[in-house]
């Protein structure tokens, strides 16, 4: 409070004046806020500075930068300012005279933005980054200038936060490391003026598949002269710039690519393979091992069912390949005889080029012939060697050619001297043989002419045939040579008997011809246990074929088939001297007379008798031969009945001169024959003609 007085008068004053009450502050504290403390490009950013609960204040504004010491912005005493450089920025407010100043401000940092751009780039540029592998990011300005002038700040998963010089960072990936990266840049002399931040880059870390070694074609077991590919494959991993390390077998500069193509493959190309893929320092897992098989180029194995023929029937070749399921298709030959070469040339059968199934038919057979197969597979296309060959045997003659054997039996013993004639009309004929095993095709080494004469051994069990010089196959026989010396053999027709011609099998030692007390086994069943030693069949029918051996003193035999054929035709038959070889004989007609009153039965013993007289060789004529047939009657016939002549016209090749050739027939009557009863001589012509130029020499 406060009073006044008058300076004349100082007993008169005032009353004292109501009561000032004064309260005194602390130092006041001026406080800085900012709009924005970033500054946009080409933009500012509005300050304020406050002094709380007084009046009157003037403002001082101040600025510093990390490189320049700190200045009072001239001409600026407002409380609001409007600024466009970015720095360190304090206030404070004054008033009074003196002048009264209160405390500073807090330091507010304002930064401004550079128009320029930063992107993060990734080095290496793969699509996919898999774990473990190494990457850097890059931190670029574009337009900036030298990299020098810079420095950069990182925001992501794996990337430091604070201001670097550095405008890379590089780590190795792991799954924690996939996520947004940005960066953003200023000018190290300036830090308070920056970028903005870059777009986020997305990392993502993806695990990478072993490789796969695969094999193309994708065949592990493969034959010398095969072409091979080996890939190595690396899923997931397509886009990826990869090089190649490979462990192999045989690979003395091992490939860098992701194949390595093996052209005619050798036995050391076989092992085990596998690979790894790289990029950079990066490597992947090695892959599993495939193992790779070379062998040598293998020869399919031909089989033939059946192997012995009925006349028209069909006859299934297979081929067999080792590993069949390997993507093999399959060629199919007939083996054509070529004696001048000593060997046979293959010739391929109908629709047999290229065929996928492993099995090849050939229907109506009627003839002896050789068979080969092979396969290929792979582009180009790989072949095996042929197989080895494989008959089709048919005991019937069907061709110019025919095959004698003497003595005329299927089993021998060793030592036994046996001459096989190859017999017909042809200039050439040689004996050949497919042994026991399958495995050996071979020409007889002892040939005399066109006889192949053989002192047995056990490696002479086989069948043999003959080949004319024409190329055709004759018949086939059987020839089983018995290893035990002790041992009987079972004397059996090497040829096929006819349907109701009569047989007789007998038992023999190599000391005593004609034994007794011998045992007769049909098909591994017991048929004769008696005294007698021959086992004789009167009139032999189709139940009759089979297996047939002998025992002797508790001594068993060798099995040999025994082949019953039909007797309802009459084929070629070769003559020698006029007179027909039981082993000849291939087919007989069955002759139908009175109304199917009398059914025939044509028996193998046939003689021929030669009419005609002889003429000169140069000279195409013809001569009439006869040859005696038995014909039966089955069922009873009337008092007239008689046995009559027949005549059935067969025609013959012969290789000098057309000889016309009749065959008498005799039907006996089976019913007991009166007395008044004749046997009249039937005929049937056959007619042979020569054949001269025709290479294939077939009988009509």
């Amino acid at each position: 409070m406060c009073k006044s007085r008058r300076r004349d008068d100082s007993y008169s004053s005032t009353e004292w004046s109501e009561a000032f009450t004064l309260s005194v502050s602390n130092k006041p504290r001026a406080t800085l806020t900012a709009g924005t403390t970033i500054i946009p490009v080409g933009g500012s950013v509005t300050l304020t500075c406050s002094v709380q609960s007084s009046d009157g204040w003037k403002y001082e504004w101040f600025r510093r930068t990390q490189r320049t010491y700190e200045g009072q912005i001239r001409g600026q005493q407002n409380r609001d300012i409007r600024v466009s450089q970015g720095g360190i920025y304090r206030c404070r407010g004054t008033r009074g005279n003196p002048v009264y100043y209160t405390d500073i401000s807090d330091d507010v940092t304002i930064q401004i933005t550079f128009s320029n751009k930063v992107v993060v780039k990734q080095q290496p540029n793969w699509p996919q980054i898999f774990r473990d592998e190494t990457i850097t990011l890059t931190c670029e300005v574009q337009e900036g200038g030298e990299t020098t002038e810079w420095e950069y700040e990182w925001r992501g998963p794996r990337t430091p936060t604070q201001w670097t010089h550095n405008n890379d960072v590089t780590f190795r990936v792991s799954e924690s490391s996939s996520g947004d990266y940005m960066c953003k840049s200023r000018r190290r002399y300036d830090s308070y003026s920056s970028t903005e931040w870059s777009e986020a880059f997305t990392l993502s870390a993806s695990i990478l598949n072993k490789p796969t070694v695969t094999l193309q074609p994708s065949w592990t077991q493969i034959y010398s002269g095969e072409t091979v590919t080996v890939r190595c494959e690396i899923q997931g991993g397509e886009g990826a710039q990869w090089t190649y390390e490979w462990r192999a077998a045989k690979l003395n500069t091992p490939p860098t690519s992701n194949e390595h193509r093996i052209i005619r493959a050798t036995e050391s190309d076989s092992g085990g393979y596998s690979c790894r893929g790289r990029r950079d320092y990066f490597f992947s897992e090695w892959s599993d091992i495939i193992t790779l098989t070379v062998s040598y180029k293998p020869r399919p194995v031909l089989t033939v069912s059946p192997s012995w023929l009925s006349p028209g029937a069909s006859v299934t070749l297979n081929c067999e390949v080792e590993h069949p399921s390997a993507g093999w298709s399959f060629y199919w030959y007939k083996a054509v005889p070529d004696l001048s070469e000593k060997s046979s040339s293959y010739e391929l059968l109908p629709d047999g080029n290229w065929t996928a199934n492993t099995s090849y038919i050939i229907h109506g057979q009627t003839h002896t012939a050789g068979y080969v197969c092979r396969a290929g597979r792979g582009d180009p296309e790989y072949h095996t060697d042929h197989s080895q060959p494989k008959f089709v045997w048919s005991a019937d003659v069907h061709s110019a050619a025919s095959l004698t054997v003497s003595p005329d039996r299927v089993q021998h013993f060793t030592s036994d001297s046996v001459s096989l004639t190859c017999e017909g009309n042809f200039t050439e004929g040689k004996v050949r043989k497919f042994s026991e095993d399958g495995r050996l095709y071979s020409d007889c080494r002892r040939m005399t002419g066109s006889t192949c004469n053989i002192n047995t051994s056990k490696s002479d069990t086989a069948v043999y045939w003959c080949e004319s010089g024409s190329g055709e196959f004759s018949s086939a026989v059987n020839i089983t040579v018995q290893n035990d010396g002790n041992g009987p053999i079972l004397v059996s027709p090497v040829h096929p008997v006819t349907e109701g011609a009569s047989v007789s099998l007998s038992c023999s030692l190599r000391t005593q011809k004609i034994l007794s007390n011998v045992f007769f086994y049909h098909n591994d069943k017991l048929i004769q246990n008696d005294t007698r030693g021959e086992l004789k069949i009167s009139a032999v029918s189709k139940s009759d074929e089979g297996f047939y051996k002998c025992q002797y003193s508790g001594r068993e035999s060798a099995q040999s088939w025994m082949s019953v054929k039909d007797s309802s035709f009459i084929s070629p038959m070769t003559t020698t001297n006029h007179v027909v070889n039981q082993s000849e004989i291939d087919k007989h007609n069955s002759l139908d007379h009175g109304a199917g009153k009398i059914q025939d039965v044509t028996y193998s013993e046939i003689q021929l008798k030669h009419v005609g007289k002889k003429k000169n060789h140069h000279k195409s004529q013809e001569h009439t031969i006869y040859s005696e047939v038995k014909v039966g009657v089955e069922e009873k016939p009337s008092p007239a009945a008689t046995n009559e002549e027949l005549y059935s016209e067969v025609r013959l090749e012969s290789s000098l001169e057309d000889i016309p050739t009749y065959a008498e027939i005799n039907r006996h009557n089976k019913a007991k024959a009166k007395e008044n009863q004749e046997d009249s001589p039937m005929y049937a012509q056959v007619n042979r003609h020569n054949k001269k130029a025709t290479k294939n020499n077939q009988g009509h």
